[in-house]
């Protein structure tokens, strides 16, 4: 005879939906990197390549994001501050500095200075919310911080110091992310949330090109890729329906269902996903001290989310997991 009870029932499925949503958006966004760099390669900017994306994402989950929220539109008033940081931080600023990065620098390496975001997330946690990283939290730290050394210097080449000041710029975007996602307090759905983000990021985007502070370089000619060339709108149109409109609203569906700390863990499933698009459509086969390097900072990322400060208990009369953060009440997940 079975012993679940039916809000464990909800709970198990709820946790096994906010998997596929993780992973979802983890694969969507591990292909953005390959496909911008393919248009680069084709003498687009990195700013028009991300411009376009992001305007194709806004104008798809603008009526959607509205309807989700029909009847409840104070919310945006409300909560205009929220949906303005993650169009600046979450969409607009990780996006453009990761777009720019991949310029200098391989997919596979810009990406993964990018996700030591859960370590930037962590101090930030300490500084703003004063929890103490543990022991576990400070040799995860180092453990990353190793691997980056190994990374960044394949060969003995010489790093392109730019390209990673530009990844570091996208990691800051990627903690943003990663912490307002997991905030469900605001009473937002999430395909409002990325809708409002992605419009404000649009609309940053082409202001600032309007001014002449972002350049904006396209054009019409193919692109090509190594298993072949196709139109250019091809990669454009991935960019923003797969790569932005989908990725968004998975991830922040996902960290709703699971929290910050499990959903961030899983999206650093996004660093295979690019790893694989970048050798099959660029060619960028890792070299092996990169292998090492990578898996010391997936693994140092890792030791740095188990040790973070974040309470995990069980709620006997329930039975559902509640996750304690400073400052907020304590709710279900």
């Amino acid at each position: 005879m079975s012993t679940d009870t039916p809000d464990a029932t909800i709970v198990a499925r709820r946790s096994a939906a906010g998997l596929a949503l993780a992973l979802t958006s983890a694969v969507a966004f591990g292909m953005s990197g390959t496909l911008a760099r393919g248009l680069m390669d084709a003498g687009w900017s990195a700013g028009a390549a991300v411009a376009l994306r992001v305007t194709i994402a806004a104008v798809v989950l603008a009526v959607p994001g509205a309807l989700a929220i029909r009847g409840r539109t104070r919310l945006l008033i409300t909560h205009a501050r929220t949906i303005v940081l993650y169009g600046l931080l979450a969409v607009a600023g990780a996006q453009l500095f990761y777009f720019m990065s991949v310029a200098r620098l391989d997919v596979a390496v810009a990406l993964l200075i990018e996700y030591t975001a859960p370590v930037a997330v962590v101090c930030w946690m300490w500084w703003a919310g004063g929890q103490r990283p543990g022991r576990l939290t400070v040799v995860g730290a180092a453990v990353a911080a190793g691997g980056l050394v190994l990374l960044l210097d394949v060969g003995g080449t010489a790093v392109d110091v730019i390209g990673v000041l530009l990844a570091l710029g996208a990691m800051v975007g990627a903690a943003a992310y990663f912490v307002i996602s997991a905030d469900d307090t605001s009473g937002l759905p999430p395909i409002t949330l990325a809708a409002g983000g992605l419009l404000v990021a649009t609309a940053v985007f082409w202001l600032t090109a309007l001014i002449g502070w972002l350049p904006l370089s396209m054009n019409t000619s193919p692109v090509t890729f190594t298993i072949g060339t196709v139109p250019w709108w091809v990669p454009v149109v991935l960019l923003g329906l797969v790569t932005a409109a989908l990725a968004y609203v998975t991830g922040i569906a996902a960290a709703r269902r699971l929290g910050s700390r499990l959903a961030s863990f899983i999206a650093l499933s996004e660093v295979a996903a690019a790893v694989v698009f970048a050798w099959a459509l660029l060619d960028q086969k890792p070299q092996p001290t990169q292998f090492v390097g990578a898996l010391l900072v997936l693994g140092g990322v890792v030791v740095v989310k188990l040790g973070e400060r974040e309470v995990g208990s069980v709620d006997p009369d329930e039975g559902l997991v509640v996750e304690v953060l400073p400052g907020a009440p304590t709710q279900p997940r």
